[in-house]
């Protein structure tokens, strides 16, 4: 027979689901602001007359931004590097957890310090720059003058990331490693046949992560990438803002749409990949943390 709760966890249970139903309509209410804006007529998102649904609905801003090329070009240079930076950072991520899971290795506990102090502090902004520098200067030495190529390679470390699935691979028992050991697998099949398998809760969630990351990265694909073709899609819509932001620009804008509804559309077909791959990853997000943040 199920138990009637008490007074107090009623309230307890009240209270909760209050809270989180506001702190979900605040995480909810700005993309609903964006979407709508960005089909709005032009008088009522420049007078803000928007708070929630759309007036004078059009897709003139949508039609503006389909029918920009530098669009596609972002959205593919995007694409680029989420994608292979995802991929790069993976596997670093891996490799470099696989051996600091495993007691035998050589100075592990000072790797393991290194690690976590590199997260409590930073070298800071010039180092950091400095070391993209020099990872753009050995890829043009070999013919690469790609600039994306150098956001993904100096972009591959995560020491957080590391850690969860360093944990997630101490929590493999050690007995299954050492039955394959004795059927005669190498470190790399033991590797992509016990640790990885046992294991993809927290990888999928440390790709979460990483694709997150990939995909909204705009400080450094700013700095580093001097060709605009090359721009990632949040660096388009920051040049875009900054167009729109000109003075002699908005007071010449004749367009049928307001100038901020692109912005917006831009906005939303920005975030709508990652809605569309979470709830699929959504599954193993809260096991995989579970799993790579606690060691027992």
């Amino acid at each position: 027979m199920k138990r009637r709760l008490e007074t107090s966890e009623m309230i307890f249970k009240v209270i909760s689901y209050t809270l989180l139903c506001i702190f979900s309509l605040a995480c909810l209410y700005p993309f609903l602001y964006a979407v709508s804006a960005s089909i709005s007529g032009k008088h009522a998102v420049e007078y803000f007359e928007i708070i929630l649904f759309p007036k004078d609905v059009q897709f003139q801003a949508f039609s503006a931004m389909f029918n920009d090329n530098m669009f596609w070009n972002a959205y593919a240079n995007t694409l680029f590097l989420t994608f292979y930076g995802t991929v790069w950072a993976l596997v670093v991520a891996i490799l470099g957890a696989y051996a600091l899971s495993k007691k035998r290795l050589l100075f592990r506990r000072f790797f393991n310090f290194f690690l976590v102090f590199t997260m409590l502090f930073s070298a800071g902004l010039v180092p950091q720059y400095l070391n993209y520098l020099a990872t753009q200067r050995a890829f043009e030495s070999v013919g690469i003058m790609d600039d994306k190529w150098v956001v993904v390679i100096a972009m591959g470390m995560a020491a957080m990331n590391i850690i969860l699935l360093r944990n997630a691979f101490e929590g493999v028992p050690s007995e299954i490693e050492e039955a394959a050991i004795v059927d005669g697998a190498t470190e790399f099949q033991v590797l992509g046949k016990v640790y990885i398998p046992m294991s993809k809760s927290t990888i999928a969630t440390v790709t979460l992560f990483f694709a997150i990351s990939r995909w909204n990265g705009y400080f450094w694909a700013k700095q580093m990438m001097t060709n605009p073709n090359e721009h990632p899609l949040q660096v388009f819509i920051r040049n875009k803002l900054d167009q729109f932001s000109d003075s002699d620009q908005m007071t010449s804008w004749a367009e049928p749409y307001a100038s901020d509804s692109v912005i917006f559309a831009l906005i939303v077909c920005s975030i709508i990949p990652i809605l569309i791959i979470y709830p699929f990853i959504q599954k193993y997000f809260a096991k995989g943390v579970n799993v790579g943040g606690v060691k027992e």
